[in-house]
């Protein structure tokens, strides 16, 4: 018998757009575990940056690439795509926060949620 390990659809969610912002070369990625802090918000918040626009709106495309190709799903909502300045990408159980590089310095997002569990990955 082969063991599988089973993820629950917003962790699962999270990986793949992480895998999105990897593809095209994202800045600092960060995911921020929401579900301990009884948040209605979200899940998960996946943060990262970039160091122009077009990278900025690059990453965004990779990520509902991503997400589409492995579970056929949408966006419900996206934010942010005429600036490219700071683009989110909401699936309701994650939020995909893509800033550029001075935008995210400025916002300071990951200070708002300083109490969830932090993870951070390379670039790829």
């Amino acid at each position: 018998m082969v063991k599988k390990k089973i993820v629950n659809l917003s962790t699962y969610l999270s990986e793949i757009a992480v895998h999105g912002i990897q593809e095209k070369k994202g800045n600092d990625i960060v995911r921020l575990d929401l579900r301990e802090l009884n948040s209605s918000v979200s899940d998960f918040f996946i943060i990262c940056n970039a160091d122009s626009t077009t990278q900025v709106k690059a990453i965004a495309d990779s990520v509902e690439d991503e997400i589409y190709k492995s579970t056929q799903t949408n966006p419900w909502r996206k934010e942010g795509l005429e600036s490219a300045e700071w683009i989110i990408l909401d699936y309701f159980d994650i939020v995909v926060h893509i800033f550029k590089t001075e935008k995210r310095d400025f916002y300071g997002i990951e200070d708002l949620w300083g109490d969830a569990q932090s993870t951070s990955y390379k670039s790829a």
